[in-house]
Parts: structure tokens; C-alpha cells; sequence
């Protein structure tokens, strides 16, 4: 195998040799678009010659397409601001350059790749121009589980349930009403998500090393940006002030926060399900989640919520990452956010796994949820959740007499209370039918 990175990376595997977490390759991919653009904008701006500028260009368009991906072997888990991932890319490209040109002009990594760049602003906007499209991935994802909810919600609307607050009987509703609850609470999320992809927009590309645009022309930023636009067909800006997002890094606390947010609600809906599918017989049962796999390898026709389970998962994985973020976050120190490649592993693994798992949680098993009718209506039956419908009628104190009458006799409300003549038939099915 060719070797296209040089010196700096060696080094960096010398001094990173951690195999657990490599660079992930959506960064790298970031990465670089911004050195195409930046190889246009530095030939608009008199820095670089035109045939380096295309043997650039050239060699940027050849990884994009998916050369030379094993070039980048470098753990993500490093000091130094990522400068040995950065410099990692500039080495390849440069020497792939180099050989376009027929090594007759050379190519140097930092005079005519990293020109007007650093670490620090090339960094900071590849991982939220990566985290962009991941989110966009992501809210597609979870807009497609929303219509599932709602699909849902419809096919469960007249299933008459109980509902259960402190894990205890409440009142009746319905497991259309359940399922519609869930597809609204999620679809809050698109919209966190839609802001999320707006704070990916505004980058500190051009800011150079602290965020004052040293070594970085007027022409250069703006030419930048436009190019960049062009390969990215989006509409990425600088922000107003280069240095306070070159120093402080908090829009990536703001993205992770959202994606975490949504796995909470995720996590919820999944503890439902666990809840509502236990059993079959000595549990809820009221819904029945779709057979995906053998439940034990011991107990015979046992059917455990793995995909609920998954999404449990997911949500510690992704707080975990929040958390890591949030510090790395704190950990910035003076001009710059210098622990960005713990935040470059862990955000693009909680948006990319995010979209993974909902994915897979809408396909196969939100969509073959089913309902056991019977069992939803015979635990409405023998609950105490009439009770509430009953008491405008005959009163709390009353009411909560005939609860406690039911609980210690197993009788149901309707046996107590038509039974001893409180009300009819007729007047219970009345009252109780809201």
C-alpha cells in the first residue's frame, strides 16, 4: 500500500496508538471540501498558482469519491486541537498533488494546502459541516417514525385502554390517543433539529489561528465561503465575530443537547413499551411487539423488547457523549476550544447512531406493533379508572369507599356499583363512557 501522508501523521501514530476510536471518516470528508474550496479561493487571492490549484482540487475530488480513505488512519482520540488529524489531510493531499503533477512541482502541505488555514478554524467548521448533513439524515429519520406514530394512532384510535399515572390506575383513554401523543412529543424534535442545522451554518473558516483572520486575506474569506457553497451546494457563513466562535465552542454543546433531548423522549416511549408489552400472560399485554428474534435461549416462545431496549441504549450512549462534549466544551482555554477532536468522535457518533437506531426502531418494530384488544379492555375493566367518571355523580367520599371495596373483594367498580344498587347499568355505561 502507497503511503500519501507524510512525517506528521507518522508521528501522530507514534504518539496516538489508540485503536479504539480512528477519525471518523464524515469529518475527513469535510475536511476535505474546505481544502477545495480554499485551494480556489487562495488562487483568487494570489497565493497559490493555477496548477496547483488544480492538481489540488483534482486530488480533493479523487478522496471525496472514495480514494485513498485508508490514508486517514489516525485516532480521534488526541491532544493538540486535532492538529495531527488536520495535518494528516494535509500531507495526503499534498503528495497526491504532487504526483498529479508528476512530482515535477511539488506540493507542500502547508505553504499551498493549509494556506491561509489553521487547526483551529478548519477543525471547528468541518465538524459542523459534517454534523449538518448528519442532522439533516437524522430529522428525515425521525420524521418517517413520526408518520409511523400517527399511523398508528389512527389504527389504535377506538382500542378503549387504562391509563396509568404513578404506574398506578387513572383513567380511560385510548391507545390511539397514547400513540398520538408519542408522534407529537417526537415532532417537537424536528423542529430542535431544524435549529441545530442553523447553528452547523455559521463557521469560523477564515478566522485562522485565534480567530482574527491572521495570514488570511479579505479575498481569501470571501472567496472561500463562496466555493465552499458551491461544492456543498448550502449556504455555510462566517459568523460575526471569528474569535468568539474560534474560543468558545458552545454551538456544539447546543447541537448535542438537541440530539440528546429527542433520546429522552425516545427512551420514555420505550420504557412504554416494555411496560405495555410485559408479560404475554403474567404482565400489561395490551400491546404486542413484533417477534424479531428468539427472546431466550433456554425459555421456549419467550419474545423480549430488544428494539425498546436498544433505544434505552442508545440514550445512555448518547447522555454519556453529552456529557463528554460539555466538558470539552468547558475545557477551552483563552482564543481556543482546544479539546475539539473528543468533541469531533463523540457528536458525529451520537447523530449518526441516532439516526441508526431510529431508523431500525420505526421499520421493525414500531410499525408491527399490535394491539390485544381484550387485553386492553379487560384491564380497563378491572381497574379503578371509572372511578373518576363516577364521582361527579355520586361523590368522592362514596367513590372512594367502593375503590377500596374493590381492591380488597377483587370485584370490579361496575359489580360493586350496579350490584348494590349505587346506579343502573344503563346510568354506570353513561357515565363511565367519556
Amino acid at each position: 500500500m502507497k503511503k500519501y501522508y507524510g512525517a506528521e501523521t507518522k508521528k501522530a501514530l507514534k504518539n496516538f496508538p489508540f485503536s479504539t476510536h480512528t477519525i471518523k471518516m464524515e469529518f475527513i470528508m469535510a475536511v476535505i471540501k474546505i481544502k477545495k474550496a480554499a485551494a480556489f479561493a487562495n488562487f483568487k487571492a494570489g497565493n497559490i498558482n493555477n496548477n496547483i490549484k488544480n492538481a489540488i482540487t483534482k486530488a480533493c475530488d479523487e478522496i471525496i469519491s472514495g480514494k485513498y480513505t485508508d490514508q486517514f488512519p489516525l485516532s480521534s482520540f488526541q491532544g493538540g486541537a486535532g492538529t495531527a488529524i488536520h495535518m494528516n489531510v494535509n500531507e495526503v493531499i499534498a503528495n497526491r498533488a504532487s504526483e498529479i503533477l508528476g512530482n515535477k512541482i511539488i506540493v507542500h502541505p502547508n505553504d499551498h494546502v493549509n494556506a491561509s488555514q489553521s487547526t483551529n478554524d478548519v477543525n471547528p467548521s468541518a465538524l459542523k459541516i459534517a454534523a449538518y448533513y448528519l442532522l439533516e439524515d437524522l430529522g428525515d429519520k425521525l420524521s418517517s417514525l413520526v408518520k409511523t406514530f400517527r399511523k398508528k394512532a389512527k389504527e389504535f384510535g377506538n382500542i378503549n385502554k387504562l391509563a396509568r399515572t404513578h404506574m398506578q390506575d387513572a383513567v380511560p383513554t385510548t391507545l390511539g390517543a397514547e400513540f398520538m401523543a408519542y408522534a407529537e412529543n417526537l415532532k417537537r424534535h424536528i423542529a430542535q433539529i431544524k435549529i441545530a442545522q442553523d447553528l452547523c451554518r455559521v463557521l469560523n473558516l477564515g478566522g485562522t489561528a485565534i480567530g482574527n483572520s491572521i495570514n488570511a486575506s479579505p479575498i481569501y474569506i470571501r472567496e472561500v465561503y463562496k466555493e465552499l457553497n458551491k461544492i456543498t451546494k448550502n449556504k455555510f457563513r462566517p459568523a460575526e465575530n471569528l474569535m468568539s466562535k474560534t474560543s468558545g465552542q458552545t454551538d456544539f454543546l447546543m447541537i448535542s443537547q438537541a440530539v440528546k433531548n429527542l433520546c429522552v423522549d425516545l427512551s420514555k416511549i420505550a420504557n412504554d413499551f416494555k411496560f405495555m408489552s410485559s408479560g404475554p400472560n403474567g404482565g400489561i399485554g395490551e400491546i404486542i411487539l413484533p417477534e424479531i428474534q428468539k427472546g431466550s435461549s433456554i425459555m421456549p416462545g419467550k419474545v423480549n423488547p430488544v428494539m425498546p431496549e436498544t433505544m434505552n441504549q442508545l440514550y445512555y450512549l448518547v447522555a454519556g457523549n453529552d456529557l463528554s462534549i460539555e466538558k470539552a466544551v468547558e475545557g477551552a482555554q483563552m482564543e481556543l476550544g482546544v479539546m475539539i477532536p473528543i468533541m469531533v468522535d463523540k457528536l458525529i457518533e451520537s447523530i449518526q447512531l441516532s439516526a441508526e437506531v431510529i431508523h431500525q426502531f420505526d421499520k421493525i418494530c414500531v410499525t408491527g406493533i399490535k394491539a390485544d384488544k381484550e387485553k386492553c379492555k379487560f384491564n380497563l375493566e378491572n381497574s379503578t379508572a371509572y372511578a373518576t367518571l363516577l364521582t361527579p355523580h355520586l361523590g368522592y367520599d362514596l367513590v372512594s369507599e367502593i375503590v377500596k371495596k374493590s381492591v380488597s373483594t377483587h370485584k370490579t367498580l361496575r359489580e360493586i356499583v350496579v350490584g348494590e344498587n349505587y346506579l343502573e347499568e344503563k346510568e354506570f355505561n353513561k357515565f363511565t363512557s367519556q
